[in-house]
């Protein structure tokens, strides 16, 4: 006999590696399905609780939260009173998230959305207010289920307890910089300590919806929205991500999979800006009960050319031309002010706290807001920046004399600072080094800048920037190889591997059949595996504890496999790491290699855009 309010795992499905989950707190992270609109997201587990919700911007105050602390951090769930076992699905092509409860006398479904809109302000042209609005539509579809509902918000990650006042059947919450109004169709009471508990028995054919939107505490609105504007409300969200999965253009291999990781991108790009932000999630651990927890909910520039490259790659134009323009804007200003990473509006301070009061996932602290690395220098930025302009350049886009001026900058910034030690595309929290990757990304700023030069005519030094790259050339050839093996290490000196030296074929700094590419990914196959999953590396990075095989550095050995042609071999592993996908086909930041269960954020940008090249580059590999 299950616990009450609890589910079994699916029997029909290995792939979705779950259990029976005991009354425990904190199911493991790969049990969250996300939702979005484009300005939000949500984390909704197994047994149909929200326990992540940020309103109207990902790195916003969240409401439930307690993913990060399961006694103050506030949660939502709707699901059957009793025992019961659980299938879940996304409706196809879209980010609205179904789930289906089997109890003892009947079948419950459960669906779920942040609601999406697309109208314009009249005359004006701009894109009208979000509703802010998540809608949550239960029915019984067999036999009777009593439905429970447990609504208990939190504010301010978990430390606010807000006020809450039951008018009818609608709850209105305030308390600080939000607000929020519950409209149920299922009866509740209010609870001693903000909440309001309740639910009633359904039989076949009988639903009920409850919405939950957020407000600014000056302009709550608690007016009732009629029943059939919420379900217009809830058809409207299916048909713009039907339309929007409609527009991929990706026919090869591994469809499903490739066309849920561009759903999860377009999930985590905020629409005003076309920012994409890493994950949804702040402080989700490493490695459970450790310190590498961090806040993931802003852009990184890093990520700029592998997003934009899986953007054009799937058909995704208009998306790849808004986030261009966010580079473009954002990274206005000088070249020396570069910075790493950004809030999604542009935003260039963000400031470290840890939130000492808060337990974190399963008593992994401290928990994490803001990201100070953005303070860090990492000069690979400046190669993946002229990467992301000259991949734009390819696929059409402008590149028009403001920015120009700013990337040939790059060049001068590159020039001065090169030579000197940095952290890291792994932002370690300890002395810079002089890391193979970044130089080698330095090199490819260069080497972008000197490509589009003469590709479109544009001012430049080409002699003077010619020079530097064979320079910067000989200098990575001649530190940056271990001389014993013909590999490449992770800093000059040095003996250690580092997966980020997968992408020097990637990034076209040598071809895949140079043979110091081959000595790479051989030693890292060897040395930097666990049960043939990619760690980063094994070296001190200044922080404590240790972590799981990183997925995207899993991936770029699939690509460098398929570009060496052992085709077969990158099969192999690309399936077998799509397969540590959640049920819902969702992809944490990593994977622990002994147990399978996904760790750090969740789901992860980097993550599915590493699924969306190796699928792209594995397809390309086969035919030849």
């Amino acid at each position: 006999m299950l616990p009450p309010g609890r589910a079994a795992a699916p029997r029909d499905d290995a792939r979705a590696r779950s259990r029976i989950w005991t009354a425990e707190r904190y199911p493991p992270i790969s049990s969250y399905g996300l939702i979005g609109d484009c300005h939000s997201a949500a984390l909704i587990s197994r047994d149909g609780s929200i326990d992540w919700c940020c309103f109207h911007r990902f790195s916003a105050r969240p409401v439930f939260g307690r993913i990060l602390d399961w006694d103050r951090g506030g949660y939502f769930s709707i699901a059957p009173a009793g025992a019961y076992e659980v299938r879940r699905e996304y409706e196809q092509g879209t980010n609205v998230l179904r789930t289906t409860f089997t109890a003892e006398r009947g079948v419950l479904v459960l669906t779920d959305c942040l609601v999406i809109r697309e109208e314009t302000q009249p005359g004006t042209g701009i894109p009208a207010h979000p509703h802010h609005q998540m809608i949550r539509h239960v029915a019984c579809e067999e036999g009777e289920v009593e439905v429970d509902l447990q609504f208990h918000p939190r504010f301010d990650y978990g430390m606010t307890v807000p006020r809450l006042e039951l008018r009818g059947q609608t709850a209105v919450v305030y308390g600080g910089a939000d607000a929020l109004v519950m409209r149920t169709e299922l009866p509740v009471e209010q609870t001693e300590i903000c909440g309001c508990d309740g639910g009633t028995r359904l039989s076949a054919g009988r639903d009920a919806l409850v919405t939950v939107q957020w407000f600014e505490p000056h302009e709550i609105d608690d007016t009732d929205v009629d029943r059939d504007e919420l379900l217009e409300r809830l058809a409207e969200t299916r048909e713009f991500w039907a339309g929007w999965s409609s527009r991929c253009s990706y026919e090869g291999p591994y469809r499903e999979q490739v066309l849920r990781s561009a759903l999860v991108l377009k999930a985590l790009t905020n629409s005003p800006t076309g920012a994409i932000v890493a994950a949804p999630t702040t402080s989700l651990p490493e490695e459970i009960g450790g310190v590498r927890n961090w806040d993931y909910r802003y852009t990184w520039l890093r990520d700029a050319a592998l997003d934009l490259y899986a953007l054009f790659s799937l058909g995704y134009t208009d998306e790849a031309h808004d986030f261009m323009g966010w580079v473009k804007r954002t990274t206005a200003g000088r070249a020396h002010d570069l910075q790493i990473m950004y809030g999604v509006g542009g935003e260039r301070l963000l400031h470290e706290v840890e939130l000492e009061a808060l337990e974190g996932y399963r008593g992994s602290r401290p928990v994490r807001i803001g990201n100070g690395a953005f303070t860090q220098f990492q000069p690979d930025i400046y190669g993946e920046l002229l990467d992301t302009a000259w991949l734009y350049h390819k696929n059409g886009g402008e590149i028009d004399d403001v920015f120009w001026e700013l990337c040939a900058g790059i060049v001068d910034v590159v020039e001065e600072r090169w030579e000197r030690p940095d952290h890291g595309i792994w932002e370690i929290r300890d002395d810079p080094r002089h890391f193979t990757h970044s130089k080698v990304m330095a090199w490819v700023a260069v080497d972008r800048a000197i490509r589009l030069a003469r590709a479109r005519g544009l001012p430049a030094d080409l002699e003077r920037w010619t020079r530097l790259r064979r320079d910067m050339r000989t200098r990575i050839e001649a530190e940056g190889v271990d001389p014993d093996t013909g590999a490449f290490v992770q800093s000059f000196g040095d003996t250690a591997l580092d997966a980020a030296n997968l992408l020097i074929p990637l990034v076209r700094f040598l071809p895949a059949d140079d043979p110091r590419v081959r000595a790479t990914f051989e030693r890292i196959e060897r040395e930097l595996t666990e049960d043939g999953l990619v760690l980063r590396y094994r070296a001190d990075d200044g922080l404590p504890g240790g972590e799981g095989a990183f997925v995207i550095c899993s991936f770029w050995l699939v690509d460098n496999l398929a570009q060496a042609g052992e085709t077969e071999r990158a099969r192999e592993l690309f399936e077998r790491l799509a397969g540590f996908a959640n049920d819902l086909g969702l992809l944490a930041e990593e994977v622990d290699p002994r147990t399978g269960e996904h760790l750090g954020n969740f789901p992860q940008a980097f993550s599915h855009v590493g699924l969306i090249g190796a699928a792209i580059n594995l397809a390309g590999a086969e035919k030849g």
